[in-house]
């Protein structure tokens, strides 16, 4: 860390140079949400501003910046991968109209339409969260929800705000163990988990306000009255298991939660409230009139076990390979990756070489266990007789069709932030920040974990973007880096549903791609808004009592 303190000092933070460095975010925000820009139009020009500024302000060089864009396109690729497996299995599964078999068996979970959204919306891609991540979660969650009569707007955006409490340690704690590393807490257990309390304290918020927010949309006063039961009981497990889970073991941290939350949710739907048929007819947010013609076209001899294999499979196979160690490092070792050399820009600011610069583990990444239950599901249906000769190539051409746009835009967004990483914008950005608001900068530190998601795509980027510099600010302004850096990764965890990459996976997979701008448009004040209360109890904890 002290090396990359000495040249942040040579860094010119000035009006202007923080102007500069906050531009391309600016540029993307008026694009996206004022203008309803498409992330494919959009993503580009961000980029390009971010270089012109690298260029022209920050005193970098061409080949840096052309450095640093190839580094990004390096970074989307885990990403990338994922849009196109995840998507890939989607178009295996409806080919062989799983998704209506599935839409079926939900009334025998529960009668309650509130109960069956949150169990897809809020339980399931939670689970899917825990073990996967990388947008996986909404990527499917989307069109189960058009399955069971939902507009694809709002497919898109229930779980997208639903799934992001999962994201600091989900992913079987991807985000947490980077902050660990980040911020030296790696052997400082007492660091550890006091950070991890006010973490899991700060998300578990964000776990509830998002389960009761779910109810609202659906369907106003009278769903939040219906739901709220249940949002107790789910946000408890959720929020108060990761709390305990997080003490003992980060990797499991949400994984055993949402385990135990989809039992429960099974439990509350043959509970008196919960069993018999019940739906707010006027709700904005479904579109009823689709479903009935589906489901009479589901495969009879079908059961809801056959229709939901792949993903059973996804699940063994990701818990076995992720979590028996010896299996893990086994496959862990296949790495591929490129050397990368230092650069420094003319200001002096150094972003230093890398051999490998962000390996790949091939075989134990999330796509590869996609990869696999789609080939998988395929044979399978295949060999049942749900998937006929040139179903092949009909999945295909859909697969390409919809990760074509999306590739576009996740490369542009992350070759962006490494632009600005690399050539000291957000280094500028953070400590204009932190000079300008003194003690008061703690109640401004989980937005700055919720940006820095939003510039990544990653919870776990944003950790690795921001992670040190949290701590440096809070040993500068003399405090308890314990909150700061735990309201950071809550801030992330919370950014994550505005996500570039995952508004564009789930807008891809529910068929609207162009509409991300307006997806942005609605998620981001609430975001925002939950950010903002974060910081409140920050400043209120941290400097006021």
């Amino acid at each position: 860390g002290k090396r990359k303190d000495l040249f942040i000092m040579t860094l010119p933070v000035t009006i202007f140079t923080w102007i500069m460095a906050v531009l391309p975010i600016l540029v993307l925000l008026v694009l996206m949400v004022k203008l309803q820009m498409g992330a494919v139009k959009a993503a580009p020009i961000g980029l390009c501003v971010s270089a012109v500024s690298a260029l022209i302000v920050y005193k970098a060089s061409i080949p840096h910046v052309f450095m640093e864009m190839l580094k990004g396109v390096w970074s989307a690729l885990p990403i990338l991968i994922v849009v196109w497996t995840a998507i890939l299995l989607y178009e295996v599964v409806n080919e062989a109209k799983a998704f209506q078999v599935f839409r079926k068996s939900m009334g025998k979970v529960t009668q309650n339409e509130l109960l069956q959204i949150m169990l897809l919306a809020w339980v399931f891609t939670s689970f899917l969260q825990g073990i996967t991540g990388f947008g996986v979660p909404v990527a499917v969650g989307a069109p189960l929800l058009i399955g069971i009569g939902m507009r694809p707007f709002w497919a898109v955006i229930i779980p997208l705000l639903a799934h992001t409490w999962g994201n600091t340690y989900g992913t079987l704690g991807a985000a947490w163990d980077s902050l660990a590393i980040q911020a030296n807490m790696v052997d400082n257990v007492a660091m550890l988990n006091a950070t991890s309390l006010w973490a899991t304290a700060f998300i578990w918020i964000w776990n509830f306000t998002s389960g009761m927010m779910l109810c609202w949309f659906y369907g106003k006063g009278k769903a939040l009255k219906k739901g709220f039961p249940a949002v107790l009981v789910i946000s408890t497990i959720h929020g108060g298991g990761q709390m305990l889970v997080s003490q003992f073991n980060a990797t499991l941290a949400c994984f055993v939660p949402t385990v135990v939350a989809i039992g429960a949710i099974v439990v509350l739907g043959r509970t008196p409230w919960y069993k018999d048929p019940w739906r707010v007819e006027e709700s904005p947010v479904m579109d009823r009139s689709a479903g009935s013609a589906e489901e009479e076209d589901a495969p009879e001899e079908m059961s809801v076990l056959q229709a939901f294999l792949p993903y059973i499979v996804l699940t063994i196979l990701t818990l076995v390979i992720l979590l028996v160690k010896p299996i893990k490092e086994f496959l862990g070792q296949v790495k591929l990756g490129f050397a990368f050399p230092g650069m420094v820009t003319g200001y002096g600011y150094e972003d230093p070489a890398a051999d490998p610069f962000s390996p790949l583990a091939i075989f134990t990444h999330a796509g590869m266990f996609l990869l696999v239950s789609a080939i998988f599901g395929f044979f399978y249906f295949k060999s049942k007789g749900w998937l006929h000769e040139d179903s092949g190539a009909m999945i295909g051409r859909r697969t390409v069709k919809k990760t074509i746009p999306s590739s576009i835009s996740v490369i542009c967004f992350i070759a962006m932030s490494k632009v600005m990483g690399g050539t000291g914008q957000t280094t500028v950005m953070a400590q204009g920040i932190a000079g300008v608001m003194g003690e008061a900068y703690v109640a401004l530190s989980p937005i700055v974990g919720l940006l820095g998601s939003f510039m990544t795509s990653s919870n776990m980027a944003s950790n690795i973007l921001f992670g040190s510099f949290q701590l440096a600010t809070a040993n500068f302004l003399g405090l308890n880096p314990a909150p700061v850096l735990g309201a950071q990764t809550a801030g992330g965890a919370i950014g994550a549903a505005i996500c570039p990459g995952n508004i564009v996976l789930g807008c891809t997979t529910a068929g609207i791609m162009g509409q991300e701008g307006k997806v942005l448009q609605k998620v981001l004040p609430i975001t925002l808004a939950a950010a903002a209360i974060v910081g409140v109890i920050m400043y209120v904890t941290c400097i006021l009592l």
